[in-house]
């Protein structure tokens, strides 16, 4: 398991993770790509903690990933379900988990700015920092990929589950669209993976 963890990360971060995994009672599993997540932690039924990753994602999102699922599983320890699940308590350990890392050995230089700012106040996921979001992209494998934000006014585009939607006015952080089918109105993130129609 730990083997198979390290071949996804930077070379950098790797004593540092066997450290903490040594520590951890836990099991992590790489999965197929899920479009909803990039990964999850859970406690399962037999009462042992489990956290799943996707495998296709970069060696930056990958650690940025697995690190904040490890803080889940320590907030777990640490509270069991008496806080939130990305309140202060999750934000603090991220953080603390996240402060080493933040080298050019580990990270390139480019990224660190983003990230720093970003664990100042983390949320449940790096996608809802766009200059983040957009800085990590560079690093994935799949350059084709489109973005509503690329997008003119009045295109139409489809999700990944099918659903087609046209693109109708920029907002002030969001996108506002409507789905062709139902003709009801949905609001998009600007870095939000769309296929053009």
């Amino acid at each position: 398991m730990r083997n198979q963890i390290l071949n996804y990360i930077p070379e950098a971060s790797t004593n540092y993770l066997i450290e903490i995994l040594d520590k951890e009672n836990i099991q992590i599993l790489v999965k197929k790509e899920r479009k909803t997540k990039h990964g999850d932690f859970r406690v399962l039924k037999n009462g042992k903690c489990q956290i799943t990753i996707n495998s296709n994602l970069n060696p930056y999102r990958f650690l940025i990933t697995l690190i904040h699922e490890i803080a889940h599983y320590r907030v777990y320890k640490i509270f069991e379900k008496k806080v939130k699940p990305h309140g202060k308590e999750w934000k603090d350990i991220f953080k603390y988990m996240m402060l080493p890392l933040l080298n050019p050995k580990v990270f390139p230089k480019n990224l660190i700015p983003y990230i720093s700012t970003y664990i100042k106040n983390p949320k449940a996921s790096t996608d809802t920092d766009f200059n983040l979001s957009l800085a990590l992209r560079s690093f994935d494998i799949d350059k084709e990929k489109k973005y509503i934000f690329e997008m003119d006014m009045g295109s139409n585009f489809k999700t990944y589950n099918g659903r087609v939607f046209i693109l109708e006015e920029k907002l002030r952080k969001r996108y506002k669209c409507k789905e062709i089918k139902t003709g009801k109105t949905y609001l998009f993130s600007p870095n939000a993976e769309i296929e053009l129609v």
